[in-house]
Formats: structure tokens, sequence, C-alpha cells
């Protein structure tokens, strides 16, 4: 049964150079149609899998830009996923947004269409970083929107921030966390640059061109900020996510935990009914599979119960609170200890990991190799 339900809105004013995700120019794009289609695959989903969408907790609407649509376009998507989604246990209804691209109306629309949390791409205070990395919003733009968001009634407010960018100093990153911390605001997100193929960042990698801070200096980076984030009061719930007492986000959770969700839209993902799938990224395809009365989706594979194992191990280590024995025993009826026994000793013993008689967990030095220490949760035969 689903969790949570994802909804891609893929179109962009401006493509950002690090972005990997499906994403279009918004300009000469069948916008209405698509938000239209979006609806069509919403009500086929949940006629054929009427069980997995009993008990939504969380809807989270991610791009591209979910704000590149206007104040009538986000009116009528959210009045479309009102109409096909259960609402009843919904707590948390995410949209991502850009600074500069959430107007008053656009802010109403999203609040009176039932959207109750607000994530904005800020990355970065400095606007030189900013230029670097494809954004086009000022630090006045994301002061003007937060202050306008607090107004039209959004209490639930995250920014995301990033580090390890080009040419990157621990000055420019300190001086974005003190700027970031200066808002005030119940979540911040904070990643590590990661250069993916098909980005404008990666043909500049591989011509030699991206001036990228070293290994040690990232590291550093991401040691500031996990003790800045604790001096102001934001718990660290996930490797990069970090919020106050009550605002971590549901629908991050549905990831770690390894539960299931739903994804609509050209290019989501889901996962339902122990099948992970992914959706025609061509809007027409995606459209013209919709319209012709089918799922749009062109890959399924049926989650082994090996790679359950797996996927509940490198996922749930990313929470801070890690993986309860009773739950892993619970989800695969046998004690975790019986089948990754050796691996947990072997990182308890090199110190990335602290196991009691609660679960599993990375250690704080353990979170700086987290990826290392996942990778050994893969080894089974």
């Amino acid at each position: 049964m689903a969790r949570g339900v994802y909804i891609h809105i893929p179109f962009c004013h401006q493509i950002c150079n690090y972005c990997d995700f499906n994403k279009f120019y918004f300009k000469n794009q069948p916008v209405d149609e698509y938000i239209e289609t979006l609806g069509k695959e919403m009500a086929l989903a949940t006629e054929k899998y009427p069980h997995s969408f009993q008990r939504i907790e969380t809807i989270f609407l991610g791009g591209g830009t979910p704000t590149a649509l206007s104040p009538a376009q986000l009116t009528r998507l959210l009045t479309l996923i009102r109409t096909y989604i259960p609402m009843d246990s919904v707590t948390e209804f995410t949209s991502e947004a850009n600074p500069d691209e959430l107007s008053e109306a656009k802010m109403i629309a999203l609040f009176e269409g039932g959207v109750n949390r607000l994530s904005m791409g800020v990355q970065s205070f400095d606007q030189e970083l900013l230029k670097k990395i494809g954004r086009t919003h000022s630090n006045t733009h994301v002061y003007d929107t937060i202050a306008l968001a607090k107004k039209v009634g959004f209490t639930n407010i995250s920014i995301d921030l990033m580090y390890g960018l080009p040419r990157q100093t621990m000055n420019q990153w300190k001086d974005s966390l003190e700027k970031a911390f200066a808002l005030d605001l119940p979540h911040i997100s904070a990643y590590s640059l990661i250069v993916e193929p098909k980005t404008i960042f990666y043909n500049q990698y591989a011509k030699g061109k991206l001036n990228l801070p070293t290994e040690d200096l990232e590291a550093d980076m991401y040691d500031v900020l996990m003790q800045e984030m604790q001096v102001h009061g934001l718990m660290q719930y996930e490797i990069s996510n970090f919020a106050k007492t009550g605002f971590s986000s549901t629908h991050n959770k549905v990831y770690w935990d390894n539960d299931e969700y739903a994804g609509f839209g050209a290019g989501a993902h889901g996962y339902i009914n122990g099948i992970r799938y992914s959706n025609h990224g061509p809007l027409k395809k995606y459209m013209d599979a919709v319209n012709a009365g089918d799922l749009p989706i062109m890959h399924e594979h049926i989650v082994t119960a090996t790679e359950k194992r797996e996927e509940q191990m490198f996922l749930g280590l990313r929470k801070t609170d890690g993986i309860a024995h009773a739950i892993y025993e619970e989800r695969f009826k046998e004690p975790m200890m019986s089948h990754y026994g050796q691996v947990i000793d072997n990182l308890v013993s090199e110190g990335l990991l602290e196991h009691d008689a609660v679960g599993i967990r990375l250690t704080r030095k353990g979170r700086f190799v987290g990826n290392e220490v996942f990778q050994q949760f893969l080894l089974e035969d």
C-alpha cells in the first residue's frame, strides 16, 4: 500500500547546470494538455489499484518546476489531485518552488489548493555562485518570497542548499549557512554537488573546465554543516536533511523507510505492489499512452527478496535513527543479524556503525563515507 504520491511537473523557465531530472523549457509546450493528462493518469491508477491509495500520507509536487505553472494552471492541477487522490490521511502536501517565480497569486493558489509545505531551491546566497550553476534568482527574491509565503499562511517552509560547487570556498559556504539560519526556517536540506551525465556541468567536467573543491574541502563543508545545524536547533534526521522538532519531511521518510509510493507524470518513478516502475519521459510518448487508456509505464522491475533486504539497509541507514531490529524482523521474518551479522560487526569495529538493542545506525564518522558503508550491504551472493 502506497504511503506517498509524487507528481512530476517537467517544465522550467531556466535549466540549471547540474540538473539531470526530466525537464523541458516551458515555452511552446502543451502545458494545459499535460495537466489534463496527469488527471487521466491518476484516474487510471486509482481505478486499477484502489487498495494502494487508501492511506496516502504525503503528496509531493516536484520537477522541473511546479511554480513555472500559472495560478490558473496550479489551481486546475490541484483540483485534479483532490479529485483522484484520497486526501483523508494526507498530512503533508509539498510543492517545490523557485524563489523568483513564486508570486502571491501562485502562493494563494497553492495554499487554497491544499499545499501546506513549500520547498524552495535556494542552493546558495552567493550571487556569483548562483550564476555559475544556472540559477536566476537573487537573495532579495528569497527574502521577499519567504515573507510573502508566511503572510499567505505557510508555516512549513524548507530551503535547499548546495555545497561542493565550482570554485566554492569555505567562507562562501559559511556565509550561505549564516544567511539561511537568519531566516529561522523549520527545515533545511543541504546536498553536495553530484556531477550527473547529460548535464551542462558533466560536459564541462569532461572537458576539464569544471573547477570543483577537493574531496577534503567538501568533507570539511559537510562537517561544518552538521555542526552549525546542531548549534541552530535543527536536528539531523537524515544524511542531508535537518529539521526543528515536528518538521522532518514525511515524504522523504517514505523513501528512506523503503515504503511504497506512486509516481505520476512524464519520467516519474514509483514503487507499487512490489514493483518499481518508471514512466515514459518524452511528453508525446507519455501523453499518447495515457490518452489511449494505458498507464504510461516504460519500465517495470519486480523487486526480488534480496533486493528488498538490500534496499531496506542502504535506504534506512540514511536516517539518523537508522534501522530498527523490530521493523526489519517484522518485514523479513528473520533477525537482521542472522543475515547481516558479519557485515555489521565489521562496520562497528571500523567505527562506521553503532549497534545496540534497538538497531543499527551510522556513526558521525560513518556519515562521511555513507556510500562506502551502503556498498557493504550489496555484496551478498
